[in-house]
Parts: C-alpha cells; sequence; structure tokens
C-alpha cells in the first residue's frame, strides 16, 4: 500500500463520469499523494436517481471494493447522497472513509460566516432527499441551510447534453438558490457536476454576487488527504 493511495469510487457504472473526476482531480493533489479511480460494475445503475438505485449500487459496488481496501489509505465515496456504502466500508476498515455529501456540508459551515448555505443538483427528486441528508448530518436547523434548487438532468444526462444548455440549467438554478436568503456557500450537489464551478460564477455576475463555491469531490479528496498525512487510519 501507497502511504498516501486515495481511492475515488464512482458508485455508478458511468465511466465518463470517473473520467471527468481523474481529469479535474489528478492535477489538484500534491505530488506524493496517488489517487485510483473506481467505476462501478455493469450491474450498478447508469446514474443515482434516488435511493432505490442508491442502494443498487451500493449492492453492485461493495464486493468489487473489499478486496480493494488493504491497497489504500483512504477512501472517496463520489456520489452526492447519503450514500450507504460510506457507512458500509467503514464496517470494513478504519482507514478513512469519506462521502462527497458530507465534506461539502463540513466545507460549506466553515465557510459560511455569518449567512446561510445551499446545494444545487440535479434531479428534482433530491431536493426533498438532500434536504433530509442535510437535517440528518447537522441537525434540524441545518447550520444556515437554505434548500437545494435542481437542474432537472440526472448524473448521466450532465455528460450528454450540450454545455449551453448545462450551464443555463445550472444557472438557473443558482438564481433561484440565490433568491432564498442569504446564500454565501453554494455546493455542487452531484459528482457530476465537477469543475463546473464557472457555470455558478457567470449566473452571479448579473446579481453582482459573489458567493463560495464547494466542490463535493474537491472536498472529499483533500478531506482524506489531510486525514491520513495526519495519522488517521492506522490498523487498530
Amino acid at each position: 500500500m501507497a502511504p498516501r493511495s486515495i481511492l475515488v469510487i464512482n458508485p455508478n457504472s458511468t465511466a465518463s463520469i470517473t473520467d471527468s473526476l481523474k481529469q479535474m482531480l489528478e492535477p489538484l493533489v500534491p505530488a506524493d499523494t496517488i489517487l485510483s479511480f473506481f467505476t462501478g460494475p455493469p450491474t450498478a445503475p447508469k446514474s443515482i436517481n434516488d435511493n432505490e438505485t442508491s442502494a443498487r449500487s451500493a449492492d453492485a459496488c461493495l464486493p468489487a471494493l473489499i478486496p480493494l481496501l488493504p491497497h489504500h489509505a483512504g477512501f472517496v465515496v463520489a456520489c452526492y447522497s447519503e450514500h450507504s456504502l460510506v457507512p458500509l466500508l467503514r464496517q470494513y476498515t478504519p482507514k478513512p472513509v469519506v462521502g462527497i455529501f458530507e465534506a461539502s456540508i463540513t466545507h460549506a459551515l466553515l465557510l459560511k460566516g455569518p449567512g446561510g448555505w445551499g446545494i444545487v443538483t440535479t434531479g428534482k427528486i433530491w431536493e426533498d432527499l438532500l434536504s433530509i441528508g442535510v437535517g440528518n448530518f447537522v441537525g434540524e436547523d441545518g447550520g444556515g441551510f437554505e434548500g437545494v434548487e435542481s437542474t432537472g438532468l440526472n448524473a448521466d444526462e450532465l455528460h450528454s447534453v450540450g454545455p449551453g444548455e448545462l450551464r443555463e440549467k445550472i444557472g438557473d438554478a443558482v438564481v433561484r438558490l440565490i433568491g432564498r436568503g442569504d446564500v454565501r456557500v453554494i455546493c455542487l450537489g452531484c459528482a457530476g457536476m465537477a469543475g463546473l464551478d464557472d457555470a455558478v460564477t457567470k449566473a452571479l455576475e448579473p446579481l453582482g454576487k459573489s458567493v463560495y463555491i464547494v466542490d463535493g469531490v474537491k472536498a472529499g479528496v483533500m478531506q482524506v488527504d489531510s486525514m491520513i498525512r495526519s495519522g488517521y487510519g492506522v490498523e487498530i
């Protein structure tokens, strides 16, 4: 096992999402951190669109992931949800296992100051599911949580629609979210949105507003990397 080897887990079976994560993340990590990437097997859903597809992806991925646990120092589950792979993998290893949902919330709470924060995500069903997840993670008041706005696209569709349409839909969701209150942090609520910070920035320009933009995938990798460097995850 390399001392700082992180496995980034895409629990759906859409390889293009994994490829986009690899392209974005590899230039960001320190030279002594090794990133490896896992894509869900063909039996995993192409897109995780609700609790049912989330559960199916965990069932498909877990048997393939267990043999990989000894070969890495930490793990990032790159699905923006309360994905069951996170607690499942923690049952099999003491090494850091972080979901991008919880990583982005942690960053948002530290960045928001006296203001609020919110999430821009994919399909409309996630508006309720992620809101429930936030309450489960940080409590009913949500730590200044202003809610979730969706683009109407599933994760796999983010890579099939035209870039202009994609940025327009993200921009519309951003504007609606900003209208909810004093939003100072926006979390990108899908692994497939990784690297789309510019769509948020462009949507905010006409409003004369700037916010912190939290990419959950980046947040998760940096969080796991720092935990490894701090000595967490030694076999106990």
